[in-house]
């Protein structure tokens, strides 16, 4: 079982590439958001997670503001799980252009074909993003920082995925059939790596949330809890399924995760009904027992609880402020 595979499985991250930039120096971009709200929205998400990936060249990135700088050269993934603003150049110092100023007036769900800069040296690199529920998705987000950095190339088995990244944005750049299919799973598969990487990267002495999937006892109780979150669990039956003591799954859970594995399932089972609610028409008693509640009383009790008002009326609530938006 790869914990971190059932764990995003479950999480349910949409992917998408959205630009296929190429800029020449001197250039610097200011990134911005606007674009993928409407189809994030329509998702039925409420939170985007940004990503960038040089296929040729190379450039900088940082914070707007500071922090967080980065040079990127081909193969280099940055991750920003917070949505922060963020430039992106061949001198970060310059002033930056907003990139949505940049985008084609018409646009359709093919891939975005960007040019801009002064004509010097290339970087050539794709512009994507996963959407998510926040909600669903506290645990992950919660112990991500501002700008995550990796390389597919720092060892040998991530070449082939940069390859097919590659192969895909030529295909989808002349309207290829199935190739934006074959962006977004790569999308998915690029925030994925990008994680299994930094995982790997943290210290022995590392806490929360991918400090608990790389813990064979932790991550197998994560994956468990993800992949049938319905399910009767408790702390023996867990315990049991990852070959250890109830005090040793209790003891090594809340010092990576900072609280009990039931805590823990109740908190995701509540966040699951909150996304079925908003995104199915499946009614309250349905979602209760899709998220393990045998009772659509006590589920509706633990739901209040949770989000401060009974599921159907936090269900009216959502779909009024979809209307809004």
């Amino acid at each position: 079982m790869d914990p971190l595979s059932e764990v995003l499985k479950s999480i349910r991250l949409d992917g998408a590439v959205y630009i296929n930039a190429e800029f020449t120096a001197p250039w610097c971009a200011m990134a911005s958001y606007g674009m993928p709200v409407a189809a994030v929205r329509a998702m039925g998400a409420d939170h985007v997670v940004f990503f960038h990936c040089v296929t040729d060249g190379h450039c900088l990135t940082c914070l707007d503001g500071g922090g967080g700088e980065a040079e990127l050269h081909a193969g280099d993934v940055v991750v920003f799980p917070h949505n922060h603003r963020h430039r992106v150049g061949s001198d970060v110092g310059l002033p930056a252009v907003d990139a949505d100023t940049l985008m084609p007036p018409t646009r359709s769900d093919d891939i975005i074909q960007l040019r801009h800069g002064g004509g010097g040296e290339a970087v050539h690199f794709v512009c994507g993003y996963l959407a998510c529920n926040r909600r669903v998705s506290r645990a992950l987000l919660a112990g991500l920082p501002e700008v995550i950095k990796v390389s597919l190339l720092d060892r040998g088995d991530g070449a082939w995925l940069l390859d097919l990244l590659r192969m895909g944005v030529r295909e989808s750049s002349a309207g290829s059939a199935g190739a934006q299919t074959i962006l977004t799973k790569l999308s998915e598969l690029l925030i994925a790596e990008a994680l299994r990487r930094h995982a790997e990267a943290l210290p022995p002495d590392a806490t929360g949330w991918l400090a608990g999937l790389r813990d064979p006892v932790v991550g197998k109780a994560l994956a468990l809890m993800h992949a049938r979150p319905a399910q009767a669990w408790n702390v023996e039956s867990l315990a049991r399924a990852t070959a250890s003591s109830r005090s040793a799954l209790g003891q090594r859970f809340g010092n990576l995760l900072g609280e009990p594995p039931m805590r823990y399932l109740a908190s995701h089972r509540l966040a699951l009904a909150a996304q079925a609610l908003r995104n199915s028409r499946a009614t309250v008693a349905e979602v209760a027992e899709q998220v393990g509640y045998g009772a659509e009383a006590a589920f509706t009790r633990a739901f209040k609880r949770e989000f401060g008002t009974p599921p159907g009326q936090w269900r009216q609530g959502q779909a009024v402020e979809t209307v809004a938006a």
